[in-house]
């Protein structure tokens, strides 16, 4: 049973927006994005605390892409405007299930292909 579930990926254009969803079927504390580009490792793209009051992004998507959460619904969101090209990659949930844990659970990813 996968725990964190993905959504929203598609093929786009530069400029364009998209919102990725991502579902908790476990209770969850800290959560993440992160993605992996062809060829390249996976790299951390926001985090979000639990109560959605920290938030955290790396220098490549500040300003362009906004992490959220609904904890009644267990859904995390990513909304990601003026994408590039250079987003391409598959982005995954990864939430901790315990408060010292370290991103102890992932989802299986979803695609976001951004075309020039």
């Amino acid at each position: 049973q996968r725990r964190l579930v993905e959504s929203g990926g598609g093929l786009v254009q530069a400029g364009d927006s998209l919102r990725l969803s991502c579902v908790a079927s476990i209770r969850t504390f800290r959560m993440g994005w992160f993605r992996q580009a062809p060829g390249k490792e996976r790299e951390f793209v926001a985090t979000i605390s639990w109560s959605g009051d920290a938030t955290n992004y790396s220098d490549s998507v500040k300003g362009r892409f906004t992490i959220s959460r609904t904890n009644a619904k267990n859904t995390m969101y990513l909304q990601m405007n003026g994408l590039k090209p250079e987003d391409t990659a598959v982005y995954y949930c990864a939430a901790d299930s315990r408060p010292t844990s370290e991103f102890d659970y992932w989802g299986q990813g979803t695609q976001v292909t951004v075309s020039a």
